[in-house]
C-alpha cells in the first residue's frame, strides 16, 4: 500500500541513502491527521504533567499523550492519591514550585489539605478530583506562560521514525481511541482487557481509531533537533521502542550496589517491583453481603496483614484513607493514632502482601525484557503493543478484587497464621464512573508502576559502561555491618569503601589507609549537572521466588531486601536523563539511570515533579538555544557556562537543584534522615 512514509523517504538527501536506511513506521493505514509540536510528552503521569507545566510556562507548544483518560498517574489513573513525602522536606515545603502549586490546590479544593485523615501521608484525597486538579494547574501555566497544549488523552504511541544516522526522532505514530457508537463508555473493562485493543492501528468491534502523526513545529537547520521528544511513560516504553541501552530488573552484586540480591556475574532481569492496581472502599453503617468471585481461591494463599502490629481491618483502613467527612474520636492499635473510621469514610488500597502483585520469573514477568520484545517481534516497525505482558496484566486485577474480598471475608493470614484474620463485612466495593477510580470494575485505570526500564546514561571518563545513580550514591546505610565483610569479596569491599571516602579519598588511595580506618562520607554524591532533587527511603515491594506469585507458601525473593533503608537528600544529574544513541529524547520519571536499588528511593511523587520539571525546562532551553542536553555534560565532571545557565533558569523558576546547605564539606544530615 502506498503510503506517506514513501514519500518522506524520497525526500531525503540523495547521499543519506547509501549511509543509512531510516527506519519508518509500518501501518495499515495513513495518518488520518498530522500535529506539530515543540516538545512531544509521552505519558500523563506527574513526571509527564511536571515537564509540560514547565514547558507551557516557557512559552512552548507541547503535545501530550497519555493510555488513559486522566492526567496525573500515580495521583489519578493509578490511584496512588496518598503523597510519599519526607518529614523534614515537607517540614520546609521544600518542592518544585509546581509541586507547592499542587498541594495547594488539593488543599484549597477540599478547604484542607487531607480531606481523608490518613496516617501515612499528609495529603490523602479523590484521585478523581486530581485529574481536575492538574487539568486547571495546566491552564492556567498555559495563560500564564502563553504556551499552547494539545492534549492526546487514550492515546498511545506505535512507532517512531528515526533519521538514518539514528540520533533523532524524526516523527512518532500515536493510535487514539473511542468507543464506537452504541457501545460502552471508556473505562468499562479493565485494562488487561482493552490494552492490546488499544495498540492495534485499525478499528475493532469495540474502538473506533485515529492515527495520528506527531512531527517536530519548528523547520530550522536539520542538523540540529527541531524538536524533544519526552519519555514519561510508567515504563519506559518509548526507551523500548527507540532501542536505546537499557537495564531491567536486579543489578549484578559490585562495590556501588553492594547490596544487590544479584550475582557478581549477572542480576536478574525478570525481578521488578511489584505493581499494584488500587481500589477503595466505602465504611458503611450496615452489615453488607458479598458474593466472592470464582478466582478468590487462588489468590487467598497469599493475603496477609504482614506483620501483627497491623492486624486490624480499621488501621489498614485508616492508613490511606481518602476521604472522612466526619472526624470520629481518636482510635489506636500496635502503637498507631489514628480518628475512628466512620460511615460514609473511603479508603483506597495498596499493601504489599494484600493487592501487590509481585512476578518475577521470564514465565510471568509483566515488563518483557528486550530480549522477550525481540522474540516476539514487538522491536519491527509496526509491531509494538506496549511491552507489557497481558495475561499479567489479568492476574494482577484478579489479585486486587480478590483483596478486598479476604478483607472484608477472610479468615486466613498467610504470614501470620490462623486466628488472627477476622472478617468485617461493615465495608462496600466502589465501582462506577463517578466513584473514586472512575471505572466500572471499581480498579484503577492503570496499575501504580514501582519500576520499569531503566537507561544506561552515556559513557565518560568515570564512568566507562555508561552512567548511573547508584545505591552507594544515595544510601545511608551502615556498611561495617557483617552483612558486608562477609558477601563482598574483599578487592570489591575495599572498593567499596574507597568510593565512600568523600573528601578522603585521595589520602585513601595515596597512603593505603586501612579499610577498618576510613571515615565515610554522610552525605549523596553531589553531581555539577543536577538539575532537581528527591528524598524518599530505598522502599522495596520484591518479587516473589516462585511463579505465579499467589502459589502457596511462596516468599520474597532472598535478599533482595536488603539494600532498603534511610537515605540522605540526593540530586537528580542531567546526565540520568539524557539516553544513548538518540540526541532528542528526554527521559523523565522512573525511567531515568539509576540501579535497581537506588530506583526504589526515586520513585515517588516529588521526585517525578522534580524530573518532570527539569526535562521540560531543559527541552525548552535546548530548543532556543540550539544546543542538544548531551552536549551540556560532555565536560562533566566540570561545568560549564550553557549548563549554569540552565541550572538558573531552574531555580528562578522554583525549581531546586540541591538541598540547603548541599556542599562535599557539609557531612551533617542527620535531621533529614
Amino acid at each position: 500500500m502506498k503510503v506517506i512514509w514513501q514519500k518522506l523517504l524520497f525526500s531525503l538527501p540523495f547521499s543519506l541513502l547509501f549511509l543509512k536506511t531510516a527506519i519508518l513506521p509500518v501501518l495499515a493505514r495513513s495518518p488520518d491527521q498530522t500535529v506539530e509540536c515543540e516538545i512531544l510528552v509521552i505519558g500523563g503521569g506527574l513526571a509527564g504533567v511536571a515537564t509540560a507545566y514547565e514547558s507551557l510556562r516557557e512559552g512552548k507548544t507541547v503535545c501530550m499523550t497519555e493510555i488513559t483518560d486522566w492526567v496525573g498517574g500515580q495521583i489519578s489513573a493509578q490511584g496512588t492519591s496518598a503523597l510519599d513525602e519526607k518529614s523534614k522536606q515537607r517540614s520546609l515545603l521544600f518542592y518544585p514550585q509546581g509541586y507547592n502549586e499542587l498541594r495547594i490546590r488539593i488543599e484549597k479544593k477540599y478547604g484542607r489539605l487531607d480531606p481523608g485523615e490518613c496516617w501515612v501521608s499528609e495529603s490523602c484525597f479523590l484521585p478523581k478530583d486530581a485529574h481536575e486538579i492538574l487539568t486547571a494547574q495546566l491552564q492556567q501555566a498555559a495563560k500564564r506562560g502563553r504556551g499552547k497544549l494539545h492534549w492526546f488523552p487514550s492515546t498511545v504511541i506505535k512507532d517512531l521514525e528515526i533519521s538514518p544516522q539514528g540520533n533523532i526522532i524524526q516523527s512518532a505514530i500515536a493510535i487514539q481511541h473511542q468507543p464506537k457508537p452504541n457501545t460502552p463508555p471508556l473505562n468499562q473493562e479493565t485494562l488487561s482487557q482493552t490494552i492490546e485493543d488499544a495498540y492495534t492501528d485499525t478499528d475493532s468491534s469495540r474502538f473506533s481509531k485515529t492515527i495520528i502523526q506527531f512531527i517536530p513545529k519548528l523547520k530550522n537547520d536539520p542538523s540540529l533537533a527541531n524538536w524533544y521528544v519526552i519519555d514519561a511513560t510508567e515504563t519506559g516504553e518509548i526507551i523500548a521502542l527507540a532501542d536505546v541501552p537499557y537495564r531491567l530488573g536486579i543489578d549484578p552484586l559490585s562495590s556501588v550496589e553492594p547490596s544487590s540480591s544479584g550475582s557478581i556475574a549477572q542480576g536478574d532481569p525478570y525481578c521488578t517491583q511489584g505493581f499494584t492496581y488500587t481500589f477503595a472502599m466505602e465504611k458503611m453503617a450496615a452489615t453488607q453481603t458479598y458474593d466472592i468471585p470464582a478466582f478468590y481461591r487462588q489468590y487467598e494463599p497469599y493475603y496477609s496483614y504482614e506483620l501483627s502490629r497491623f492486624a486490624s481491618i480499621d488501621l489498614l483502613f485508616s492508613y490511606r484513607r481518602i476521604w472522612s467527612p466526619k472526624t470520629g474520636e481518636m482510635d489506636s492499635f500496635g502503637g498507631i493514632r489514628w480518628s475512628k473510621v466512620t460511615p460514609g469514610d473511603i479508603s483506597m488500597q495498596n499493601w504489599t502482601w494484600g493487592n501487590d502483585y509481585r512476578p518475577g520469573t521470564e514465565r510471568d514477568n509483566l515488563i518483557y525484557t528486550r530480549s522477550q520484545l525481540q522474540q516476539m517481534g514487538q522491536l519491527q516497525p509496526g509491531q509494538w503493543l506496549g511491552g507489557l505482558r497481558t495475561e499479567t496484566l489479568r492476574k494482577g486485577e484478579e489479585h486486587a478484587i480478590g483483596f478486598f474480598y479476604w478483607l472484608v471475608q477472610g479468615t486466613t493470614d498467610s504470614r501470620l497464621g490462623a486466628g488472627v484474620k477476622q472478617g468485617d463485612r461493615t465495608h462496600r466495593y466502589l465501582t462506577g464512573l463517578d466513584s473514586p477510580m472512575g471505572t466500572m470494575h471499581g480498579l484503577s485505570k492503570y496499575p501504580y508502576i514501582r519500576e520499569g526500564r531503566r537507561i544506561i546514561g552515556r559513557p565518560s571518563f568515570a564512568y566507562p559502561e555508561g552512567f548511573m545513580v547508584t545505591e552507594l550514591d544515595i544510601s545511608a546505610k551502615n556498611y561495617r555491618d557483617e552483612y558486608y565483610q562477609n558477601t563482598l569479596p574483599e578487592k570489591m569491599y575495599r572498593e567499596m569503601w574507597t568510593r565512600l571516602a568523600g573528601l578522603g579519598i585521595i589520602d585513601v588511595i595515596m597512603d593505603d589507609i586501612p579499610t577498618e580506618r576510613i571515615t565515610r562520607r554522610t552525605r549523596s554524591t553531589l553531581y555539577p549537572d543536577s538539575v532537581g532533587i528527591a528524598q524518599y527511603n530505598i522502599d522495596f515491594h520484591p518479587c516473589m521466588t516462585l511463579s505465579p506469585p499467589e502459589l502457596p507458601g511462596n516468599t520474597e525473593r532472598e535478599g533482595t531486601r536488603q539494600g532498603a533503608g534511610l537515605t540522605y537528600p540526593a540530586q537528580i544529574p542531567l546526565r540520568a536523563m539524557i539516553p544513548q544513541k538518540v540526541d532528542n529524547l528526554l527521559v523523565a520519571g522512573k525511567s531515568i539511570a539509576t540501579s535497581h536499588i537506588a530506583a526504589a528511593a526515586y520513585r515517588v511523587h516529588s521526585f517525578e515533579w522534580s524530573v518532570g520539571a527539569a526535562a521540560g525546562m531543559t527541552a525548552a532551553y535546548a530548543l532556543e538555544t540550539n544546543i542538544m542536553p548531551y552536549q551540556l555534560v560532555e565536560t562533566m565532571p566540570r561545568s560549564n557556562p550553557q549548563l549554569q545557565e540552565l541550572k538558573l533558569r531552574l531555580v528562578e523558576s522554583g525549581n531546586h537543584n540541591a538541598f540547603p546547605d548541599a556542599s562535599i564539606f557539609n557531612l551533617d544530615w542527620d535531621a533529614w534522615k
